[in-house]
């Protein structure tokens, strides 16, 4: 029997909040500001570190419903508590400027696999982005060997 992502009393976090960004659970609300994020960005995305090997964004694109129901997916993984994925909003509008994906490790050496991304317009993020979520996951979430690929 898999072991639980995270302990039972564990109550994830709502927010990040930066001072150039802001995270919020993923949900179906974020639909059209998500897809037009990512479709402007596949190559983009394909190249961040962590994303290389990864079968996502598909370069073919998908269509808005295919996308809601990709959100659908990650909202009930979140209310489930299998995986934590945010978007990452503009610290001053509702604008999505990138993703944030916490899921269990399958390699057998970390305990949770971190990922994230940020359009190609707002590359100058991604650092930053990196540096606010390794502090907020050792501050703030269980995990003691995450794996989140390195930024320069």
């Amino acid at each position: 029997m898999q072991s639980a992502f995270v302990p039972d009393d564990f109550d994830p976090p709502r927010e990040l909040v930066s001072t150039d960004f802001r995270l919020e659970p993923l949900g179906p609300q974020h639909n059209e500001r998500d897809h037009a994020a990512w479709t402007t960005s596949v190559d983009h995305i394909r190249t961040t570190p962590g994303l290389a090997d990864w079968d996502w964004p598909p370069r073919e694109g998908m269509s808005l419903e295919a996308n809601r129901r990709d959100l659908v997916r990650h909202a009930d993984d979140f209310a489930h508590r299998r995986g934590f994925t945010y978007s990452v909003l503009s610290r001053d509008s509702d604008e999505v400027v990138g993703c944030l994906y916490i899921y269990p490790a399958k390699d057998g050496e970390h305990d949770a696999s971190v990922r994230s991304w940020v359009r190609a317009q707002d590359a100058h993020l991604d650092a930053q982005l990196y540096a606010a979520v390794s502090t907020w996951l050792a501050e703030e979430w269980p995990f003691t060997r995450p794996a989140y690929a390195k930024r320069a």
